[in-house]
């Protein structure tokens, strides 16, 4: 009777947690998302033409509806989850650019300015809560504080991936081959027991470069040292990705609410 009762108990628990669990099908969608936010942002800003004021405009405000639906779910719901995360890719996608293009700002101040400024959340983050594992994220206060971190890991993200290939003239390719090595390491360091917590956000914040470098590989032209896919083709290949790996979490989600019902 124990038993039973310690195993509702950690399925009531589970049920509280408000981002998925950090499996393969994790990574996969994290890096399209990624991906997504390079190739679409530019996409509308240019070949829709829409232009970087409105493409910022229209992003800046679907992320916010976005966040507060998610904010609002009771638990985790994979449709709004990783919309938003979409989104937020975009978004922190092109508060990067507005800095570097609009701005003048150097990709090698910003870099550092985003990295500090994400120490600096996970420091108050870890303060107040005391952990920084997805894990725990069972409150409305911890969730802001894990939306922050996102939004800052992929303008950081943004940041370091075009110091990497543009600045230091790493390029798309090697680009991609040097942050997946990293993301290995990490995987690798986490798989030798190294922290958990912190070996995730590491390979959070590297697989934003390396989906970034794999977007400019696939869109940019082959004299520019791409493969010339252009970026309607790539977010629309990649976008259906998404959606048949997030429609199968759904459905996977609403089975076993219906079961635990």
């Amino acid at each position: 009777m124990q038993d039973v009762l310690d195993f509702n108990h950690r399925k009531a628990a589970s049920r509280l947690i408000k981002v998925p669990a950090v499996a393969l099908a994790f990574w996969i969608i994290k890096i399209l998302c990624t991906t997504v936010g390079e190739t679409g942002a530019d996409y509308l800003a240019f070949n829709a033409g829409w232009g970087p004021g409105m493409t910022d405009a229209i992003m800046a405000l679907l992320l916010i509806t976005a966040l507060t639906i998610q904010l609002r779910k009771p638990h985790y719901t994979p449709w709004i989850y990783w919309l938003t995360v979409v989104l937020v890719s975009i978004v922190g996608t092109q508060i990067t650019d507005f800095l570097t293009d609009h701005l003048g700002i150097s990709l090698a101040v910003s870099t550092p300015i985003f990295a500090g400024l994400l120490m600096s959340i996970f420091a108050i983050w870890y303060r107040t809560e005391h952990t920084l594992s997805i894990h725990d994220i069972v409150s409305r206060r911890r969730e802001l504080f894990y939306w922050a971190a996102i939004l800052c890991t992929f303008a950081l993200g943004t940041a370091a991936g075009d110091l990497a290939t543009e600045a230091l003239n790493l390029g798309f390719a090697w680009g991609a081959v040097v942050f997946g090595a990293l993301i290995a390491l990490s995987y690798g360091a986490w798989r030798l027991g190294g922290n958990a917590v912190l070996t995730f956000w590491l390979a959070y914040i590297l697989t934003r470069p390396f989906g970034a470098a794999l977007g400019d590989l696939l869109t940019q032209g082959k004299a520019d040292g791409g493969m010339g896919m252009g970026a309607s083709w790539t977010s629309a290949l990649f976008l259906a990705i998404i959606i048949m790996l997030v429609t199968l979490e759904q459905f996977n989600a609403d089975t076993e609410t219906f079961e635990t019902d």
